[in-house]
């Protein structure tokens, strides 16, 4: 039986991952099975386990608490998954499923989630999202935007990285994202490849920093995710003070078929909630208590009554008075 986890809150288009293992760590590790790069996470925030034919969450001791819908779990009590379910950690919301059918991912698709919510992070301020691969002298340049696409460098102008190099090959090296790694192939060219002075034999990893040499020419590797990446990996946990509130559920894209409705109930009511859960209850739900104490006791009737009789023989007299 494989469990899935969704990123809801970020790094859209990425596939969800999916486990079938009995224990899924869930934190800013690098060694996290689900590695969310935010400061809010703990490094080992939560972990969700195979109980049976059941899913269970539970918190780790995180700094900022671990929530499955409105209901933050007590530590070490833990809560049974449903599909559906929404758990937040820190700033992230996460959703589950469950899927017996499905294969499990690699190692490689959570680095690559990470470099994801890293790379996202880093577009919307502006800053360079993704590793390059340039010309010494910085006059070309090639962005490898997606994961797992071979990008070809070489003299044909149809290269993803054309060289004006005659010692080049037409198709001389590949170069492939593969996770958190570079990876660069030599191509069969005439004159071979060199990476810091080494001849490039089968497949290599490309670190940033090295010199690739193809033909005449000299390449870099720059890649900014990385430094940003270990960077927040080892900073002190983020207090978040504020609510987060959970991703829209309610509006469907355009042209989307109606959905069915799955998490309309509060978890608290669900069962499986942790003993001692504190809910974060909407301001909905907040005026539900005054609206409970406006109905009536029995003393509220009776001074009710008590009322209407004394403005009944007000009115009585008034109208005595008035005769007179």
């Amino acid at each position: 039986m494989a469990l899935c986890i969704s990123v809801r809150s970020a790094a859209a288009g990425s596939p969800p991952l999916v486990f079938d293992q009995p224990l899924i760590v869930i934190g800013r590790s690098a060694s996290s099975d689900v590695r969310l790069p935010d400061p809010s996470v703990s490094q080992r925030h939560a972990t969700v386990r195979q109980r049976g034919r059941d899913y269970i969450v539970l918190d780790e001791g995180s700094t900022n608490g671990t929530f499955v819908g409105p209901v933050q779990l007590a530590r070490g009590s833990p809560r049974v998954l449903r599909p559906g379910d929404l758990i937040r950690v820190g700033r992230v919301w996460l959703e589950v499923d469950i899927d017996p059918a499905a294969a499990p991912s690699t190692i490689q698709s959570t680095k690559e989630l990470a470099l994801r919510l890293v790379s996202g992070a880093l577009s919307a301020d502006g800053a360079p999202a993704v590793p390059f691969v340039s010309t010494e002298d910085g006059d070309r340049r090639l962005e490898l935007k997606e994961f797992h696409h071979a990008y070809v460098i070489g003299r044909s102008p149809r290269c993803d990285l054309p060289l004006q190099d005659d010692d080049c090959s037409r198709r001389h090296v590949e170069v492939e994202r593969v996770g958190s790694d570079v990876m660069v192939r030599d191509l069969g060219s005439k004159n071979g490849s060199e990476l810091d002075g080494q001849r490039v034999v089968d497949e290599q990893r490309w670190l940033p920093g090295q010199v690739l040499h193809v033909g005449q020419s000299r390449l870099l590797l720059s890649d900014p995710l990385h430094e940003v990446l270990r960077e927040l990996e080892s900073s002190q946990d983020e207090v978040v003070t504020d609510d987060v509130a959970p991703p829209d559920e309610d509006v469907d894209e355009p042209g989307e078929p109606d959905r069915p409705q799955k998490r309309g109930k509060s978890a608290a009511a669900e069962p499986g909630a942790a003993p001692g859960g504190v809910a974060i209850r909407p301001e909905a739900e907040l005026a539900a208590p005054a609206r409970r104490r406006a109905s009536w006791g029995t003393v509220d009737v009776l001074v009710a009554v008590f009322a209407l009789a004394v403005l009944g023989v007000s009115v009585a007299g008034l109208l005595w008075l008035m005769r007179s």
